[in-house]
């Protein structure tokens, strides 16, 4: 073969092979397919500044309960949901349906977790107004026998766990809950939390959980919160 012919023949099968499946780009089943991260879950912001709260609970507990803990069971709901069901549902129905056991407590402790920063505020404490106040007078008889009532349920709850102002059959009760547990398994409505594992105040108060109870109490509780989520129970069927 010719010089001339040989370069003929090799544009040729370049031109043939260029117009062939062979050169095409990759077929889309031989390509990595990006699947784009989903997270079922995320975390809500904190209502405040992590040292809005200080001096009762300091900027370094918040971020550390915040960042960590919520989070750790915030990534450990979001692992255990991927590819189920349960990825498409609302966190009240899972905590509502999940059986024990890992998935309804990352559940429960991110909604406990969220329900305890609003249930905190900055110049908060002291005595609630209107009809919350009208409430706790009724179902507990002063706004003292209820801080009493109340500040015993969270220093007196062994273990871990949290202390609740919860609406029952239309009226006012204290609930402790241990570790994730929360009052809508038990056909409760919950108000008002204060979280007593021993990460919400060891930092600042060491063992002295009294000491962290009286000062959320006085200092930090939200009645704003309380009242409205009271206004919301009281207006659904």
């Amino acid at each position: 073969m010719t010089d001339a012919k040989k370069i003929l023949f090799l544009a040729a099968a370049a031109a043939l092979i260029a117009g062939s499946s062979l050169a095409a780009e990759p077929s889309a089943l031989t390509q990595p397919v990006a699947t784009p991260a989903v997270t079922a879950f995320t975390q809500p912001p904190l209502p405040y500044a992590p040292a809005a709260l200080a001096p009762f609970i300091s900027a370094e507990v918040l971020q550390y309960h915040y960042a960590s803990h919520q989070k750790g069971a915030l990534d450990t709901l979001n692992k255990l949901v991927t590819g189920k069901s349960e990825a498409g549902r609302a966190l009240e129905e899972i905590i509502k349906t999940a059986s024990p056991g890992p998935l309804f407590n990352a559940a429960a402790q991110v909604w406990n977790h969220t329900f305890y920063w609003n249930s905190l505020k900055p110049n908060g404490g002291g005595e609630p107004s209107g009809a919350l106040a009208e409430a706790i007078k009724r179902d507990f008889g002063s706004y003292a026998q209820f801080r009493e009532q109340f500040a015993k349920a969270a220093t007196s709850l062994f273990g871990s766990g949290w202390a609740w102002l919860v609406l029952e059959n239309g009226k006012l009760k204290i609930v402790q809950t241990s570790n994730a547990d929360n009052p809508m398994c038990h056909g409760q409505t919950a108000l008002l939390v204060l979280d007593v594992w021993e990460h919400a105040y060891y930092i600042d108060y060491r063992n002295g959980r009294a000491k962290y109870v009286d000062a959320a109490i006085d200092h930090l509780i939200n009645w704003d919160f309380a009242s409205a989520n009271l206004a919301r129970s009281v207006k659904q069927p």
